[in-house]
């Protein structure tokens, strides 16, 4: 049963197979079961790609049993496809766009695969990418709020010094005041005379000045407080809704592109591999001597043929000597009396009536 089941996947005729030695009939079914494996494999590949492109498992084993049908489908269509001749450089030629299209097949098998073995080595590269496009991401996030964050904290810096300048001028008022009293400076007079009430006013003018300034530039700093937390909150949040974007890099492009940063030639084996399962088949049909399934179905494929060029060659035959005697019969008919009276009494009564004809249409038109 599972002989006959892969005779079948090589797409051979199983009835003129059925007629051949064991040994033929092995050869077709290994072959058979190289196509029905390939096929698998095709399966499982296009199921885990498909799985990171939609992330879904169902759809990913519906579209991948697709795939592996189609896969099993151009298989068994290029091993069935090639005929053995006896000769190895005309089939060499016949087989080379098969080979060509085995190699592609195989590409496409054996890239999916790849990833799911050096799936943790590509994650670490993943993850590093990620990490990169983290702080990227970052930086390029902060430059849109950073120039307006460093505006609003020179600005409170400027309000800052100039409320430390008008505070500077009061200290330095107060002690000229204070220095006046105590008579260790300006008149150097003991006690709290014109002068002193004089620098005093000025201190306490001053000193108004300065509480005003203070409440003025508060509310300006509280406000350029405001407008900073404000855009740092945004910056974080523009961050948090960014992030989820760089965490699904993942994708099956990513991958691809993540597994072409390692090291070739592991890969590069695993590729040769599948090269090596993928046209095994069409070898296997190329290398093996000319059998006795070849000479029955070379046998069949004559017969028929044959069979149809004599069919067209009596077909032609035959035409042309229908047409000769179709010649000799209405050369023969010109001749005979009969049929000359009996066609001229037919148009004689054929004008007859179409002269009935015309004149009944011109009297009702009268």
């Amino acid at each position: 049963m599972l002989k006959h089941f892969f005779i079948i996947c090589s797409g051979s005729d199983t009835d003129i197979l059925s007629s051949c030695s064991k040994g033929e009939q092995n050869k077709y079914a290994g072959i058979g079961a190289t196509v029905f494996f390939t096929a698998i494999m095709a399966f499982i590949a296009a199921s885990f790609a498909l799985y990171t492109v939609f992330n879904n498992l169902y759809s990913a084993i519906f579209f991948g049993f697709i795939w592996g049908l189609l896969i099993f489908n151009l298989d068994r269509y290029i091993v069935s496809t090639i005929k053995k001749t006896g000769n190895v450089l005309d089939e060499l030629i016949q087989a080379s766009p098969r080979i060509l299209l085995a190699v592609i097949i195989a590409i496409v098998i054996s890239k999916p695969l790849e990833l799911k073995i050096f799936e943790k080595e590509i994650n670490q590269v993943l993850l590093e990418q990620k990490n990169d496009l983290t702080l990227a991401n970052k930086i390029q996030i902060s430059k849109q709020f950073n120039p307006t964050i460093e505006n609003l904290n020179k600005d409170i810096s400027a309000l800052q010094q100039e409320i430390i300048t008008k505070e500077a001028e009061v200290n330095a008022l107060y002690d000229t005041y204070i220095t006046e009293a105590e008579g260790t400076a300006g008149t150097k007079l003991l006690g709290k005379g014109p002068v002193y009430k004089e620098k005093r006013d000025k201190h306490d003018a001053l000193l108004a000045e300065l509480q005003l300034l203070k409440t003025k530039n508060k509310t300006k700093i509280e406000a350029s407080e405001k407008q900073i937390t404000a855009l740092k909150i945004g910056y974080e949040n523009q961050i948090i809704s960014t992030q989820p974007i760089i965490n699904n890099f993942d994708g099956l492009m990513a991958r691809v592109n993540a597994l072409n940063k390692l090291p070739w030639l592991p890969s590069f084996f695993i590729f040769l591999l599948f090269i090596a399962i993928e046209t095994s088949p069409i070898f296997a049909k190329l290398l093996s001597p000319k059998a006795a399934y070849d000479y029955k179905l070379e046998d069949e494929e004559t017969a028929l043929k044959t069979n149809v060029a004599q069919n067209i060659s009596q077909r032609e035959v035959m035409l042309k000597a229908d047409f000769a005697i179709n010649d000799r019969i209405y050369k023969d008919l010109e001749n005979e009396d009969e049929l000359y009276t009996y066609k001229r009494t037919k148009a004689r009564e054929l004008m007859q009536l179409q002269a009935d004809a015309f004149y009944k249409q011109q009297k009702n038109i009268l």
